[in-house]
């Protein structure tokens, strides 16, 4: 674990380190705090926008890549209840969240896991996972501060960073 801070909300539980599990993985211990997601469909994301993302982002576990980031993020009520036109228009319109995205690719790769799709409640909406090599440190804390400057932004009312040295 590299750091661990709270960006809006409360702190979670200090953690020394962090086990990526798959759901059928029987190494879950109830003594130890855990956050759970699901990769789904996109919800946001337009077929144009969609093929410039997957033409430029490069894969999860590249070897160069030894940083990752793990940021859960909570969004309050009022963003879930807009419309999903809504949703999108201050997502992509507004925020330009897509078009940020994509200027830092192919340096930062990412996957997004839903939380309100599971059976049980979860803390957090959104379970979102970075991965980059050191040297593109500067891209993803741009990306981060640019993100958050949006519209978008002010419907989060929990946002913790947690950044991580990934072993490979």
């Amino acid at each position: 674990m590299l750091s661990q801070r709270t960006i809006i909300g409360e702190a979670l539980p200090d953690v020394a380190g962090l086990t990526v599990l798959t759901p059928t993985s029987s190494q879950f211990d109830p003594a130890h705090w855990m956050l759970s997601g699901v990769t789904s469909n996109e919800r946001y994301v337009e077929r144009d926008e969609k093929a410039a993302l997957v033409s430029r982002q490069e894969s999860l576990g590249r070897p160069a890549a030894t940083r990752a980031a793990l940021i859960p993020i909570r969004k309050n009520a009022a963003w879930w209840a807009l419309t999903q036109d809504e949703r999108r228009r201050i997502f992509e319109a507004d925020s330009r969240h897509i078009a940020i995205g994509l200027q830092a690719l192919p340096a930062i790769a990412r996957r997004l896991h839903h939380c309100r799709d599971l059976p049980t409640s979860e803390p957090f909406d959104f379970l979102t996972w970075f991965e980059y090599a050191p040297q593109d440190e500067p891209i993803f804390d741009t990306l981060l501060r640019d993100l958050r400057a949006t519209r978008e932004w002010t419907y989060v009312d929990w946002e913790v960073e947690l950044r991580l040295v990934r072993e490979v």
